[in-house]
């Protein structure tokens, strides 16, 4: 194995040092090149471009090391985000490639952290990853690296302005990185043979709730077909254009299409919708009948 991660890190020592021979394009160049991609699918206009700009790869992932995630794996996925700059970049716009890139290369960087951190920490919220990738930045610019265990008061309300959070969000976020993930298989007690994960409850139905849930639903289902069939012609169209469709058609158009007034299409499902109830609890009930004793 050391021979291997020796090899992954050469291959990746070899891509960076490539990358920042690489000489920048002209503003004027890097539009060539984009329009010639974007207009002709000309691929060797494409790898000039993305080759041009993989130092600003290099430079976001050296941003990210401290995150603890492989640095190659941080350029594979800068890498995507470049590709994907490429495809969406619209020379007209007037816009610096390079500039347009990094929002990607960044944005494409963060997604993969954030799936490979516990979710525990990260948060789901646009604020939560907002403040975890910003929390320490701020913190270390506020306090200079030698503060409290804990922000101040001051300190959070001075984080939660310029994010633009709330303090509880700040707050919530510091509690989070403080914390380290815990295994569901660590030992609980002196004798640690009970695992975390014996407390943890499965609320989902078991095997037996199951099985009857789906019974009781083919029953209802069985049911209604049977009830429907009981309906004419003309109150089956009306209740399957007005209750059995996920938007069921208004009455002034189900009157059209029928020759007759709307009022006379809801006096017509009010009948319908009677004669279902009937027949419903006469099949509930019969059913009540066979399996209840007399």
């Amino acid at each position: 194995m050391a021979h291997a991660d020796d090899a992954i890190h050469g291959a990746t020592l070899n891509f960076v040092r490539g990358a920042m021979k690489r000489a920048l394009l002209t503003r004027e160049r890097e539009f060539e090149l984009a329009r010639s991609w974007r207009e002709t699918g000309d691929q060797t206009a494409l790898h000039e471009l993305i080759n041009a700009y993989t130092r600003l790869v290099i430079a976001t992932a050296t941003r990210f090391r401290h995150y603890g995630l492989p640095f190659g794996d941080l350029i594979q996925e800068g890498n995507l985000g470049l590709m994907h700059a490429a495809a969406r970049f619209e020379p007209e716009r007037e816009v610096r490639f390079s500039t347009y890139a990094a929002w990607w290369i960044r944005s494409q960087m963060q997604d993969f952290i954030l799936r490979n951190w516990s979710i525990v920490r990260t948060g789901t919220t646009a604020a939560h990853k907002s403040l975890f990738f910003n929390l320490r930045r701020l913190r270390a610019r506020i306090d200079n690296g030698a503060g409290p265990a804990q922000l101040t008061p001051e300190q959070r309300q001075r984080i939660a302005t310029e994010l633009g959070v709330t303090l509880k969000d700040v707050a919530d976020m510091e509690g989070r990185l403080a914390a380290s993930d815990q295994s569901l298989n660590a030992g609980v007690g002196e004798d640690q043979e009970v695992e975390v994960q014996d407390f943890l409850v499965d609320d989902r139905p078991g095997p037996e709730a199951t099985t009857m849930e789906a019974h009781d639903r083919r029953l209802r289902l069985k049911w209604l077909s049977e009830a429907i069939g009981e309906l004419s012609p003309r109150e089956q169209t009306i209740i399957s254009e007005r209750r059995l469709r996920d938007e069921g058609v208004t009455l002034e158009e189900l009157g059209r299409e029928l020759g007759v007034s709307k009022e006379r299409v809801r006096q017509l499902e009010a009948r319908a919708m009677g004669k279902l109830r009937a027949a419903l609890e006469r099949r509930a009930g019969a059913e009540l009948d066979a399996v209840l004793p007399a």
